[in-house]
């Protein structure tokens, strides 16, 4: 068995049909960088306002920032406005991003309120007008993540995907909730199987892609062309080296072991610590060691201990002891 594919989107050709997706306050430079590294065939950047990048926001160079070696990298723009997003796409262009995705999924309400995010699920005819003026302004290709509606009472993934692909989009993403759903309940896999009869560019599904036997049956059963990992893959990078596996063997492959994990964790932390300083790293790290270590033993007190960390050399101490006697 060998259900490894290549995906195209536009002339970028992935080496396996699975993405991270973006995740504000997870998909950073480091992080993006251990998912490539795993075998994710795209990572997204953390999605960025235009109007940031308009205003020359100091938080947007970090956002922006990209390494080469995670490259194929999709940049996340939201925003609401066709003629500043046209604008902000041709100015970002030049740089090292190979796709450039408009963010119609993010459920979060100071961002709804603002008629960005979700809130285009509501407005067919202004997404239309934003995703055609960014198709205009770049060379690129240009990508859009959708929900299934914004509640159900108007689920209109296909009516927006058909707009997409006539604005020239090259492939969508689909997330099997509504925005009233946020992230709550289970994802409704057949509205991707209907976006992906729908139209003929690339249809991505996303939602509760959790383990490897997830992403074979989401193409299976929807007949999507890749997946997006999002939650399943916070402090779970082999969710991609596992997925790749599983494709290429049909095998379902062995979890990672108290010491990858362990090594993982200190990798992140030092990676973290050079790019964004030791203090705002360690911070960060407190999250991250709670998703990679959840469910090992001892996970709950391992938490507490690790919210008092405050630099590099207390949280490879930590490891040390705590993870190094499940050995």
């Amino acid at each position: 068995m060998n259900m490894t594919k290549k995906l195209a989107i536009g002339g970028v050709v992935l080496e396996t049909p699975v993405v991270l997706a973006p995740m504000a306050g997870v998909t950073d430079l480091p992080f993006r960088m251990l998912c490539r590294e795993m075998g994710c065939g795209l990572v997204c950047t953390e999605m960025i306002s235009a109007k940031a990048v308009y205003y020359k926001n100091r938080n947007s160079r970090i956002l922006l920032a990209v390494d080469e070696t995670e490259r194929p990298v999709s940049m996340q723009l939201f925003g609401s406005e066709p003629e500043l997003l046209g604008q902000i796409a041709a100015l970002l262009e030049p740089g090292p991003y190979d796709v450039i995705d408009f963010n119609m999924g993010c459920p979060v309400p100071k961002v709804v309120n603002n008629r960005e995010g979700s809130a285009l699920m509501r407005e067919p005819k202004l997404a239309g007008e934003i995703l055609g003026a960014m198709v205009k302004a770049v060379k690129k290709p240009v990508t859009v993540k959708i929900r299934k509606g914004f509640d159900e009472a108007h689920v209109n993934a296909v009516e927006i995907a058909r707009i997409a692909e006539a604005a020239g989009v090259s492939a969508i993403t689909v997330h099997g909730r509504t925005r009233e759903q946020y992230y709550s309940g289970t994802a409704d896999w057949d509205i991707i199987r209907q976006v992906k009869e729908a139209v003929s560019i690339p249809v991505i599904g996303n939602g509760d892609i959790f383990k490897a036997a997830d992403a074979i049956r989401m193409m299976e059963e929807t007949g999507c062309d890749g997946v997006m990992a999002a939650r399943g893959a916070r402090g779970n990078p082999w969710l991609f080296r596992e997925i790749r596996e599983f494709m290429e063997t049909g095998k379902v492959p062995k979890r990672p072991g108290i010491g990858e994990i362990r090594e993982m964790i200190l990798r992140h932390g030092r990676m973290l610590s050079e790019f964004k300083g030791e203090n705002q790293a360690m911070r960060e790290m407190r999250k991250h060691v709670a998703w990679y270590t959840a469910g090992c033993p001892h996970s709950s007190s391992l938490r507490e201990a690790v919210n008092r960390v405050e630099s590099l050399a207390e949280l490879e101490a930590l490891m040390e002891e705590r993870l190094a006697e499940e050995l």
